[in-house]
């Protein structure tokens, strides 16, 4: 499957919430999202990556956007992960990978000598009307939300 273009509508798909309810991409127009992908709940460089999506969510509500985190982990690891750290914003169960189909972020890589097919951090910005607006992928997690957050503030 091929990613979403930029400039074109983001694909529409709904998950299960941590906080109870569901996010569908389509109910979330009239708000910029920040849609960041991760490989796994309460790893280093996920958790780091969740703090500073955290530490940055009042400027990128300010800036009209809301925040969501994906992986494939359950509905009760996320609600742990964001009870442990404190998240103020949603993450997603995508436990079937359909919305990492979507956005094509699931790849072969290599993991303590072994192939496996896993999320390759990336992050979508969305605009209000739900159009894909940029793309960042191989995420490096230093200094990634607050290049985010620029490239929200010039939409």
């Amino acid at each position: 499957m091929s990613a979403p273009a930029l400039g074109r509508l983001a694909p529409d798909f709904s998950l299960p919430a941590t906080g109870g309810g569901t996010f569908r991409l389509r109910a979330a127009r009239g708000h910029a999202l920040v849609l960041y992908f991760y490989p796994r709940d309460s790893t280093p460089g996920c958790t780091l990556e969740g703090q500073d999506f955290q530490r940055l969510l009042p400027a990128f509500r300010r800036a009209g956007a809301q925040v969501y985190g994906i992986s494939r982990d359950s509905m009760a690891a996320h609600e742990k992960f964001c009870a442990r750290y404190g998240f103020g914003f949603p993450l997603l169960a995508d436990a079937d990978g359909k919305a990492c189909a979507l956005f094509d972020v699931i790849h072969e890589k290599h993991m303590y000598g072994r192939k496996v097919l896993g999320i390759v951090r990336s992050t979508f910005l969305i605009d209000a009307a739900g159009k894909l607006r940029r793309e960042w992928r191989k995420v490096r997690v230093e200094g990634h939300a607050a290049e985010v957050l620029e490239a929200l503030k010039s939409l």
